[in-house]
């Protein structure tokens, strides 16, 4: 069974009368009866629509209307979207979108690169001297848990009960299939740049799981805190997290978000785990760097696509994802596999940071502003791109 598949069944399982599946083992998943739609085109989409709405929740999220659809009106959510839409000959288009399920992307399948597996102790990574720049991430994701790498920190001293992880061990103890996933994500990042101060939201649960309304909901968060905590800039948001939609557009309400967001603010985004070409989302939106995942590499071998990875026209970099090592929690499994705080991990999930981690490391050493320090990482001078996986961003490469 593909990974997409595994973790379609696992959804669809844990959410039978919430979620529902669009086309076949590649298929889209989306929230039952529920429409999102851009404010200024709520109106229109409204009484288009009128006969099949059971409720409207204005500016659910910023700039967004949540249309509940009744549930005995028997209308497909995906149809409608296309019919309000104008149809596939349509100049102008409404921006309306059924609520799609997106998710982490480790590769969840098993084999030799699934699961995370325990690692030895890491050297907490120190700057080698103060950067002339202070640089702020945003790790949009499942959380944060404690770890000596962070418990001194003041970007985690100042994260709430709300950015901390909830954790869901089940009775058998096993911990759910993404627990721990924004703690490995944050510990990438500091490898790479350390001294970085890190802004923490939890969207995801602790199987990976949201839809895009939660999504948009915690990207204005993230912006609307770091306004009112200080004057700094957020300068990138890492989203290691995504999901095809049901006719491979983008959806118009996420890519509002993205573009405005991508004013100021490098958007990094995983380009996903299932060994296709297909769109990808958010990462396929013009606004954001989406990265691929690079295969284990040898010394001496040229680099090359880990399986799992995606690819295509619409990725921009590809960086190590195979067999990274990382904070982690600490956790005993019943199997025998014990946690002490480090594993090791796959998946397009783990190559995103590593981009954000470079830039953020670029931006504090030169003094340089995230699209600017973007500029020079991505520069074709001088770099190694692969067809279909954009610039190779790697120790080896650079």
């Amino acid at each position: 069974m593909t990974d997409h598949a595994a973790r379609i069944a696992r959804i669809l399982e844990k959410n039978p009368e919430e979620v529902v599946q669009i086309g076949g083992s590649m298929g889209a998943l989306i929230k039952r009866d529920e429409l999102l739609v851009l404010d200024t085109h709520a109106n229109e989409v409204h009484e288009r629509a009128r006969h099949w709405i059971a409720s409207r929740h204005e500016s659910a999220a910023p700039g967004v209307t949540l249309l509940r659809l009744r549930a005995d009106a028997g209308v497909d959510a995906a149809e409608l979207t296309h019919e309000l839409r104008g149809g596939s000959g349509a100049h102008r288009r409404t921006s309306v979108t059924p609520n799609h399920v997106v998710h982490a992307t480790p590769d969840v399948t098993g084999g030799p690169f699934g699961t995370p597996v325990a690692s030895a102790d890491m050297i907490e990574p120190v700057a080698d001297q103060v950067g002339a720049r202070r640089v702020i991430v945003g790790i949009v994701d499942t959380g944060i848990d404690p770890h000596p790498w962070f418990t001194d920190a003041g970007w985690y001293q100042a994260c709430t009960d709300e950015e901390h992880e909830a954790l869901n061990a089940q009775a058998d103890l096993e911990l759910d299939s993404d627990s721990g996933h924004g703690t490995f994500i944050a510990g990438v990042i500091l490898q790479h740049a350390p001294g970085t101060y890190l802004r923490v939201e939890r969207v995801l649960d602790t199987d990976g799981v949201a839809d895009e309304l939660a999504l948009l909901k915690g990207l204005a968060r993230i912006q609307q805190t770091r306004a009112a905590a200080d004057a700094d800039r957020l300068d990138i948001v890492n989203l290691s997290l995504g999901c095809f939609t049901f006719d491979d557009r983008p959806s118009p309400v996420l890519a509002d978000a993205v573009t405005r967001l991508a004013r100021h603010t490098v958007v990094v985004a995983a380009a996903g785990n299932y060994s296709s070409d297909r769109p990808f989302w958010p990462a396929a939106l013009k606004d954001v760097v989406a990265v691929a995942a690079l295969a284990e590499q040898p010394a001496g071998t040229e680099p090359e696509r880990a399986t799992f990875s995606n690819y295509g026209w619409w990725v921009d970099a590809a960086a190590p994802g195979e067999k990274i090592a990382s904070t982690f929690l600490t956790h005993g499994h019943e199997k025998g596999q014990e946690f002490h705080g480090y594993a090791k991990w796959s998946g397009t999930s783990f190559a995103a940071p590593y981009v954000a981690g470079k830039i953020a490391a670029l931006m504090a050493a030169k003094d340089m502003t995230a699209h600017d320090a973007l500029g020079e990482l991505l520069d074709p001078a001088g770099t190694t791109r692969i067809p279909d996986l954009g610039v190779v961003v790697s120790s080896a490469a650079r």
